[in-house]
């Protein structure tokens, strides 16, 4: 049976070629139309494989430890500033009906989930490791979404990075909230105090050094989709 991944790069090939004709000699600006719709063709494929219930399952016994590598767009590891900037706490805010403010303690009083799942990167590689937190859409329970909200923006602190999703995939039962990894606390590395982590999206999509969760009508891009990397970034 071809898996997910596979359907889609073979899905791709007629977008591609495509694409390579589009690069002409009037330069990238020629192509952005054949790339938006490339784009489009993608996601709605991804969009129709997307199963709600569909649960992902490392695919090693063995953790990647600190092999798995560490990403950020600061110059070195953000690293929380207390003095300055007070408790950490996310806010989840935009199209709820009761914003939340959460430390890390009120987190932990949360329904907690611990999975073992693979990490996957728009570079092809896939790491098995392991995430403790709480699921999105507990959160999204708790403040009470508006019927309006269909998108959710997670912002950081590392030097502004956010990227949004779409409701289903920020809701699935495996985009947590997560503030441990492999049994410890997230470390500067990994994106503590705490991070969004799912294996329904590709790494550069789930966003380290979180700070806000915000519920809204519309997506809003992010760092590296503004920058014409895949915003649906689905596995």
């Amino acid at each position: 049976m071809m898996d997910r991944r596979r359907f889609l790069a073979l899905s791709g090939l007629s977008a591609a070629a495509l694409l390579a004709e589009a690069c002409d000699s009037m330069g990238p600006r020629s192509a952005q139309p054949i790339l938006r719709w490339a784009e489009r063709r993608n996601e709605g494929v991804e969009r129709f494989l997307f199963r709600h219930a569909s649960m992902d399952h490392a695919a090693s016994e063995r953790f990647a430890g600190r092999k798995m590598p560490s990403y950020f767009i600061s110059s070195i590891p953000p690293v929380w500033n207390q003095a300055k900037n007070g408790t950490w706490a996310l806010e989840v805010t935009g199209a709820v009906r009761t914003p939340l403010r959460l430390t890390l303690e009120d987190l932990g009083k949360l329904p907690l989930v611990t999975q073992r799942i693979n990490h996957y990167c728009v570079e092809g590689w896939t790491a098995s490791t392991q995430f403790t937190g709480v699921r999105v859409s507990t959160l999204a329970r708790l403040a009470g979404l508006k019927p309006d909200a269909g998108y959710v923006d997670f912002q950081s602190f590392d030097a502004g990075y956010h990227e949004s999703w779409d409701l289903d995939s920020a809701t699935h039962p495996q985009t947590l909230v997560a503030f441990m990894r492999e049994g410890k606390p997230l470390d500067a590395l990994y994106g503590a105090p705490a991070r969004v982590h799912s294996p329904v999206k590709l790494g550069y999509k789930n966003t380290k050094y979180l700070t806000k969760v915000v519920f809204l009508p519309q997506r809003n891009g992010g760092y590296w989709s503004d920058k014409g990397y895949e915003w649906y970034g689905g596995t």
